[in-house]
C-alpha cells in the first residue's frame, strides 16, 4: 500500500472550515431566528465546497 497517510487534503479543511464558520455565525443568529441559523450552517457549507473547487482546479 502507497502511504499517503502524511499528506493532508485541503479540500477537506476548505469544506469543514466553511461548516464550522457557518455554525459559530448562526449561533450568534440564534436568538433571533432559527432559520437563520440553518441558513447561516447552508452558506457556511457552500462557501466551503466552492473554495474546495477552486482548491481542486489548481491541482
Amino acid at each position: 500500500m502507497t502511504g499517503t497517510r502524511g499528506k493532508m487534503d485541503p479540500r477537506g479543511w476548505a469544506v469543514g472550515g466553511g461548516t464550522l464558520l457557518g455554525l459559530g455565525v448562526g449561533l450568534m443568529l440564534l436568538r433571533y431566528s432559527a432559520l437563520a441559523f440553518v441558513g447561516s450552517l447552508i452558506v457556511g457549507i457552500g462557501i466551503g465546497l466552492i473554495i474546495a473547487a477552486v482548491l481542486s482546479r489548481r491541482d
